[in-house]
């Protein structure tokens, strides 16, 4: 195997008296009919890497797929009529959900109703959370003000979303990710700019990431992404080390799947599996070169 780049950070063993409050609550608000998977790939990722409790809320015309997928989080039915996210109802049960950190927007859809919630969400829920996919779509749509939201913020766009939340649909990756800081900065998130070499920065900092492969390019790979750094931040990572840490354990279970089964055909599902394998990694340091986090 050759050898792998070291992590951005590493992270501390498992406290012997441990128990699953103490690695966090990670709330996913995701998926809708015919996207269910989505929250699934979201709410598993969370777990895989070590969150200690999950809950993913989906509208409750499609729950069920999603509680089938996995026994191991807990479900939210939002409400829904006639197939319509109900938007009000939405946010209260939203807003008095418990959690040390949010996953929003996989497979959510963009309809009003979807518009209303995220542009709640963004503004008014204090609590650090990853924005992505169909949650910056949402916001894109409604011209939202980036820079007014009350919590934390990490944003994940692909190119193709960062054009829209920038309203410059012409602009080159490479002017997408020379403009990654300043925009960061401008606006106080965190901002994860995906793709090759995925650009992390916080308007001060800079991370680019060495590991994933082209296997990775593939549905759901994006919603992984989403609950990996949701779950770090849920276990108490500042934004800008969730966020590093996040799309360096998430490229690496891709490196590690495509290692095991080639990059050809590989699955988002499939980075489930090596998750575990690749933070693995990141929890004990080799000495003397650097000490655990405190």
């Amino acid at each position: 195997m050759p050898e792998l780049p070291l992590p951005p950070l590493w992270l501390p063993r498992r406290q012997e008296d441990s128990h699953k409050g103490t690695y966090g609550r990670c709330l996913i608000v995701a998926g809708s009919r015919g996207m269910a998977g989505a929250a699934s790939l979201s709410g598993t990722a969370a777990l895989r890497v070590g969150t200690g409790l999950v809950t993913v809320a989906a509208p409750d015309n499609c729950v069920d797929v999603v509680a089938a997928w996995e026994p191991c989080y807990t479900t939210l039915g939002l409400a829904c009529a006639n197939g319509q996210l109900l938007a009000p109802d939405a946010i209260a049960q939203i807003a008095s959900h418990p959690a040390d950190a949010v996953g929003f927007g996989p497979g959510m859809g963009t309809s009003d109703s979807q518009v209303e919630l995220a542009r709640w969400f963004y503004a008014h829920r204090e609590v650090p959370a990853v924005i992505d996919a169909d949650g910056l779509n949402c916001l894109a749509l409604s011209s939202a003000d980036w820079k007014t939201h009350r919590g934390p913020r990490i944003l994940t766009p692909h190119p193709g979303e960062f054009r829209r939340m920038l309203a410059s649909p012409a602009m080159e990756v490479d002017q997408l990710r020379s403009q990654a800081r300043s925009w960061a900065g401008e606006h106080g998130v965190v901002l994860v700019l995906k793709g090759h070499r995925t650009l992390v920065t916080d308007g001060v900092s800079c991370y680019e990431n060495p590991t994933g492969n082209p296997g990775m390019a593939t549905g759901g790979s994006g919603d992984v992404l989403t609950g990996v750094i949701a779950g770090l931040l849920a276990q108490g990572l500042s934004p800008f080390d969730a966020a590093r840490l996040g799309v360096y354990l998430h490229g690496l279970a891709g490196d590690l799947s495509a290692q095991r089964i080639g990059p050809a055909g590989l699955l988002a599902r499939d980075l489930l599996d090596d998750l575990p394998k690749a933070l693995q990694r990141t929890s004990v340091a080799p000495r003397p070169r650097i000490g655990f986090l405190s």
